[in-house]
């Protein structure tokens, strides 16, 4: 059963593949509600990472966080995300989004209408994992008396990954829940929470960098390596809400690369962009997004050993 204030983790993305199952039992071992797994351009698959997650553990719960709608037929991604949740029983969320625009585009899967896309997925998904037969002539999903010969008997969760006013009100409406990319504060947290206009049992995820450790200097100096991207546009709904989003952006505009911002974000931003710190002060700020309106929070591991991060990130558990 999914906690509603569970501390999760993410499996990062470049993990070797030698080492994947032991970073999924480590997570369970040492007690994270969540596992979180990544279906970034061009690592590796969202599904396959689930299955194995869950194959190797007994309790955590995995989710995919996210898998692009324009990269995969509806009907065979719930004929995956049912073959999980038939096998692993309540212990999977399924996650979709757009997509990345830049690696949609390199693999030419970007669609002329993203938003239309994605509702008719999540739409599809659902009923199919709910074991209705579902016939619909979309835009994009064209489905003809399709039905699971074995719907799962707890369908997992379809959340939407987005960021965006207009995708994020399309989750409110048509999704189980909402996952959110980091950074997430309080702030951007309510003006989603706005956007979403959430009905009750609307589930929300929140992605954030995690660094731990007892001198906060290191701590923030880890997280800073991780902090570098959200400067780029992309990231600007994230940032608008803040107070120092002016101070930001000419910061941004004032270095030469992601890796010169990240290093020279000074201490206050870094405590308020990600989950950082002494073991209480990641604590409170893991509880403050839980009182914004965050499920659950999942943390992204920062620094070059992705083992001593998550031993690390576990002592604020």
């Amino acid at each position: 059963m999914l906690n509603d204030r569970a501390t999760g983790v993410m499996l990062p993305r470049d993990l070797p593949a030698s080492r994947f199952a032991e970073f999924a039992r480590s997570a369970e071992d040492l007690g994270f509600d969540e596992l979180w797994v990544v279906e970034d351009c061009f690592f590796r698959g969202g599904i396959a990472q689930a299955a194995v997650a869950l194959a190797v553990t007994s309790r955590i719960h995995v989710g995919i966080g996210i898998l692009p709608a324009a990269a995969r037929n509806a009907a065979f991604a719930t004929l995956d995300a049912a073959t999980l949740a038939e096998l692993f029983p309540g212990r999977t969320t399924i996650g979709v989004g757009h997509g990345m625009p830049g690696w949609m585009r390199q693999v030419g899967a970007w669609p002329a209408s993203p938003l239309t896309l994605l509702e008719e997925t999540v739409d599809a998904m659902k009923g199919l994992l709910a074991g209705a037969r579902v016939s619909t002539e979309g835009r994009y999903v064209r489905l003809r008396d399709v039905a699971l010969e074995t719907p799962p008997q707890a369908p997992p969760l379809v959340l939407a990954g987005v960021r965006g006013p207009k995708s994020l009100a399309l989750s409110g409406r048509v999704a189980d829940g909402t996952v959110l990319a980091e950074p997430v504060t309080p702030e951007y947290l309510a003006t989603a929470l706005a956007q979403i206009a959430p009905a009750g049992g609307h589930r929300v995820v929140a992605y954030n960098v995690g660094a731990v450790h007892p001198d906060p200097a290191i701590a923030r100096d880890t997280a800073r390596s991780a902090l570098g991207w959200i400067g780029e546009p992309d990231w600007r709904p994230h940032i608008e809400p803040l107070p120092f989003a002016a101070e930001f952006a000419a910061l941004r505009a004032s270095v030469a690369s992601p890796e010169e911002f990240g290093a020279a974000l000074p201490d206050e931003w870094v405590d308020r962009l990600a989950v950082v710190g002494t073991a209480e002060a990641a604590r409170a700020r893991r509880d403050e997004l839980f009182a914004a309106g965050a499920h659950s929070v999942v943390l992204i591991p920062a620094g070059p050993d992705p083992f001593a991060a998550l031993d690390g990130l576990a002592a604020l558990l």
